[in-house]
């Protein structure tokens, strides 16, 4: 089981990245919430939670400890598979989806693709109790990106939402107030979708 991999940012997109170890590329799947941490750097530690299928061995990296052992619970939901717990800390931080989960905001949760009520409730029955005993921390995102439209659209798109789809949405939240930060414009996309 791989615990971290520590390496040199060969490629980074919202969805994922890949690390150079020692000649080794890495393709790891990575939330909005890890992309924005590691923007505008050449390196990069990521907590690693690893996916062993059949057909395919999956890497997913988190820049902070509490959102990998969160995307673990999040999995441990039956319903949620690794993609959606992706999907759950690309539209939510990790202090939001705790809150949400607490407070027994069933419409925060259903606000995310792919998300019905029945997950949404599930989600919060069984973590509730896990979570309430934690106490939330403030989180902090600095972006600066010039190419804000093309990432988030590469975001949603990896993601599994129609090109065309979102063009139009993205295009509407970027319309809406200019020069918001990618990380911002895919969750305010992801909330559209």
């Amino acid at each position: 089981m791989i615990e971290y991999l520590n390496g040199r940012i060969i490629e980074l997109n919202p969805a994922h990245i890949v690390l150079d170890l020692n000649g080794i590329g890495y393709y790891v799947h990575v939330s909005l919430n890890t992309y924005s941490a590691l923007s505008g750097k050449q390196n990069a530690r990521l907590h690693i939670h690893e996916v062993i299928r059949e057909d395919a061995h999956l890497l997913f990296g988190f820049s902070d400890f509490d959102e990998r052992e969160l995307f673990r619970l999040l999995i441990s939901v039956s319903g949620v598979g690794a993609n959606t717990g992706i999907l759950l800390l690309s539209s939510l931080n990790v202090n939001e989806m705790k809150a949400a989960i607490v407070s027994n905001d069933v419409n925060r949760l259903k606000a995310v693709k792919g998300i019905g009520l029945k997950t949404a409730q599930r989600i919060i029955v069984e973590l509730k109790d896990k979570l309430a005993k934690e106490p939330a921390k403030a989180d902090i995102f600095i972006t600066e990106n010039n190419t804000a439209r093309e990432e988030a659209l590469s975001a949603l798109v990896t993601l599994g939402f129609v090109k065309k789809n979102a063009e139009k949405v993205i295009d509407g939240v970027m319309r809406e107030k200019p020069g918001k930060p990618v990380e911002q414009i895919i969750k305010d996309a992801l909330k559209l979708m």
